[in-house]
């Protein structure tokens, strides 16, 4: 299947039983569909079977798929339907679970080893530092805030994706964007004259 078709044109392809177009948007795909669960669960043990459902879910509903949002949006709004699923089937969510840090096998420690081959072990050292903050800072926002930062700085999505992955207007959009950024401006400076004060 040619990389030149759209996504859409894709999955319409793949609505016809073109696997060969399923597998070229899985190529494009799945790394931001993983990343975007990643960021938003609060267990990183759902993140796989969220992602698989999401991919599983997506086969079940290609029959019934019409482009009237992006690709993109179709599939992340399948990967947060199961998100909000599993949120709300298992609703014992301890403390510890919302904000255990994360092992040496983590996806940010990941993200940090494979940064840059070639990095020294204070260039490791310091992308884990920074990516550590970026999660704190994170954790800090309201739900729809973080949504919409990670959907925008992350996955890359316009605004209007954003809004109708999420069901609101993209003013709403632009403005939890807004708080959200200012709220990560304020959290990183606080910490940042914390560790000089240290």
């Amino acid at each position: 299947m040619s990389a030149d078709f759209s996504d859409e044109t894709l999955m319409l392809h793949y609505r016809h039983g073109d696997l060969s177009a399923f597998k070229e948007l899985y190529r494009r795909h799945r790394q931001g569909l993983y990343q975007f669960i990643a960021w938003r669960s609060p267990r990183k043990d759902w993140v796989e079977e969220i992602v698989q459902d999401s991919w599983a879910n997506l086969h079940k509903a290609r029959a019934t798929y019409e482009p009237q949002a992006s690709f993109k949006t179709f599939l992340y709004q399948i990967a947060r339907n199961r998100l909000i699923d599993i949120l709300r089937q298992k609703q014992a969510i301890t403390a510890s679970d919302l904000g255990a840090d994360d092992d040496e096998g983590s996806r940010f420690a990941h993200l940090a080893d494979n940064a840059d081959e070639v990095a020294t072990p204070q260039d490791i050292l310091d992308k884990k530092q920074q990516l550590s903050a970026l999660r704190a800072a994170l954790q800090t926002l309201p739900a729809e805030q973080k949504e919409a930062l990670i959907l925008q700085q992350f996955n890359d999505m316009r605004l209007e994706d954003i809004a109708t992955l999420t069901g609101v207007n993209v003013e709403t959009v632009k403005s939890r964007l807004r708080y959200a950024m200012n709220k990560l401006r304020r959290h990183i400076l606080n910490a940042q004259e914390k560790s000089e004060l240290a």
